[in-house]
């Protein structure tokens, strides 16, 4: 079973910075669960935590312990 990590993106604050967000991940993690809920900027994805932090961070964006 893969763990799901769960950050919170507050500046994630559109649907293009979703789709951004989204696309950093798919790239960083292939094949990772991404579920992304911009009302509450609730970002959940399986795979490496590490990896996922850095590629949204990347991304231009800030990932916070929820």
């Amino acid at each position: 079973m893969t763990d799901k990590h769960i950050l919170i993106v507050n500046d994630m604050t559109c649907g293009h910075c979703v789709g951004t967000v989204r696309t950093a991940l798919e790239t960083a993690l292939p094949g990772a669960e991404i579920q992304i809920d911009l009302d509450t900027h609730k970002v959940s994805f399986t795979g490496d935590k590490t990896r996922g932090e850095a590629a949204i961070r990347e991304a231009g964006y800030t990932p916070e312990a929820p």
